[in-house]
């Protein structure tokens, strides 16, 4: 049994209005994956994932890569993170 674990990333660029949170939640969903993407006051978009390790790494790495066409990323961080609860899907914030 694989152990589920939890990431948070920030996404810089131009990652506001053209639709990166849906791109995100649909590329998220396909993993299996829970959390949340939500824009931040920066300009920049939070995302947790929760979820296989393996299908986390995949995520991340399409977010590294630019995510959806319409987007223009410039860099990602991110760091292991324990969620104050869990997730039972994956969401949009505002």
């Amino acid at each position: 049994m694989m152990s589920k674990v939890c990431t948070i990333a920030w996404v810089h660029g131009t990652v506001q209005g053209v639709g990166f949170r849906y791109s995100t939640q649909r590329e998220a969903l396909q993993l299996g994956l829970t959390g949340y993407a939500r824009n931040l006051d920066d300009g920049s978009v939070e995302v947790v994932a929760c979820g296989e390790a393996d299908n986390i790494e995949q995520l991340i790495a399409w977010l590294k890569a630019g995510g959806p066409r319409s987007a223009r990323v410039e860099k990602v961080f991110t760091e292991p993170h324990q969620p104050d609860r869990e997730y039972d899907k994956f969401s949009i914030r505002y």
